[in-house]
């Protein structure tokens, strides 16, 4: 614990028992010295009496060193668990001995009936006390109704649904926006003060005037915009896909891509790195590491990480803090791009993460570019599924790129395949994984988990707006 800073000390009260909840403590630093003291004590007594005369103390005391760093345990302890079982009659009997395997046990341990047992694998997450501001009711003027509501998704009775300045679109649905929402004009209209925001916004027009359908990660990549304000101006020029092909994507207002077959080209493929034994390479190997896991989730015996600021208004009519010491490193036409790679697959290239949405235009690789125009010049139903492609056009594209990506791997890390020969004389040959065989799919892909957050997912770009 003291060589990582980002783990607090734990006290486990039941040493002993593998369901005791611990005590956390925090890490300080401090500049104190470590003192030794030494009592002795001498007791005489005097030849002519039994009688005790004072003894003699002595102290001895020694500086041992410096102390830099301390724990201190201030916080509350957590909820216990035991592993206990209530009969009929309200007795309490111990199931330690039926639940813990101590020692290797025969076949007979693990078919025994039992009650269900199953702890929670954590009770808190906090062990401090915290302040809920609890306010009291608001007292409205008279005549005041309180809004309509609808029992879908209802979490709390406080406060009326934020109106959202996006305009979200399914692939059922009959008829597509042809211009923002009045919310969406005015935000806009409010931030809007400056020429460098009036220049984006003819820089984002002309990129929908060149194509139609955008995802957001393109859009960074193409224009150097702060992320608070591209969320929104893109509510301003475009309306959001929730399903079908062009789900996750902005479209151009008036433009449905459902009616053109040359909007195939912009459809989204989910792609996600396959990995596991039988493509020659573990997840640890994986050369594309995880921003985040579900190993690294945050634990009251973690340190919690320093919470960002949070952008207001004043900040984005501002600028967003151009003088800032980030703005004088970088150049402001660049300071806030991402890679191109964020969203062009390239051949010979690893994506940087191991999810990926890319649109079908943006894979650069000529094999890939032929089996998306199989049937050019011959669409004739955009489905959910396919969009203007064949059927299967995903799975034949991933199967592809999941090849060329495997090719990468043995020849920047030949090492991972020396043991994975087959009989095959070597044959470059991917276990290919069907569309419908989900349950294989999941297996392989449990060891990591997509990165929560990371800039290659499908962000839930609808909670920004609602």
């Amino acid at each position: 614990i003291y060589a990582d800073p980002g783990k607090r000390l734990e006290l486990y009260f039941r040493p002993k028992d593998p369901y005791c909840h611990p005590v956390c403590a925090n890490r300080f630093p401090t500049s104190t010295v470590l003192l030794k003291v030494r009592r002795r004590t001498k007791k005489k007594k005097q030849l002519d009496t039994e009688e005790q005369i004072q003894p003699e103390v002595q102290f001895e005391m020694e500086i041992l060193g410096t102390v830099t760093t301390i724990y201190k345990f201030q916080g509350m302890s957590d909820f216990q668990y035991l592993a206990m079982h209530s009969g009929p009659d309200g007795k309490q009997t111990s199931m330690y001995d039926k639940v813990l395997m101590l020692k290797p046990e025969k076949e007979e341990f693990f078919n025994r009936e039992l009650p269900l047992y199953i702890p929670p694998p954590i009770f808190s997450r906090l062990d401090t006390p915290i302040d809920y501001f609890y306010r009291p009711d608001i007292q409205h003027r008279e005549g005041y109704n309180n809004p309509q509501v609808s029992g879908e998704n209802l979490i709390g009775l406080s406060r009326a649904r934020r109106p959202h300045n996006a305009i979200f679109v399914n692939f059922d649905d009959e008829e597509i926006p042809t211009k923002p929402l009045d919310a969406a004009v005015q935000t806009w209209k409010k931030v809007c003060t400056n020429p460098v925001d009036k220049k984006v916004e003819e820089e984002l027009r002309k990129l929908f005037e060149v194509r139609p359908v955008w995802s957001r990660n393109a859009v960074k990549a193409n224009i150097s915009v702060h992320p608070d304000k591209l969320k929104l101006l893109l509510p301003y020029l475009a309306y959001y896909m929730l399903t079908g092909p062009w789900r996750s994507l902005w479209v151009r207002f008036g433009y449905d891509p459902r009616k053109h077959p040359e909007a195939k080209i912009y459809q989204v493929l989910d792609f996600r790195i396959r990995c596991g034994m039988k493509y020659g390479y573990a997840p640890n190997d994986m050369p594309v590491k995880a921003k985040r896991s579900t190993y690294n989730y945050s634990l009251p015996i973690t340190v919690k990480k320093p919470v960002s600021h949070t952008v207001s208004v004043h900040d984005l009519k501002q600028g967003l803090g151009t003088s800032s010491a980030s703005g004088a490193k970088s150049p402001a036409s660049s300071r806030y791009k991402l890679k191109e790679s964020i969203y062009i697959f390239q051949e010979g290239a690893l994506p940087p993460y191991r999810q990926m949405f890319y649109q079908l235009c943006d894979l650069n690789v000529e094999s890939l570019q032929k089996i998306i125009h199989r049937n050019d010049g011959t669409e004739s139903e955009c489905t959910e599924r396919d969009g203007w492609c064949l059927p299967k056009t995903s799975d034949d594209l991933r199967d592809t790129m999941s090849l060329m990506i495997k090719q990468i791997i043995r020849s920047t890390r030949p090492a991972l395949f020396s043991s994975t020969t087959s009989s095959e004389d070597g044959k470059e040959q991917l276990a290919y994984e069907s569309g419908e065989d989900e349950d294989d799919e999941e297996e392989e892909e449990e060891d990591f988990k997509p990165s929560d957050g990371s800039e290659n997912e499908m962000e839930t770009e609808i909670l920004d707006y609602v």
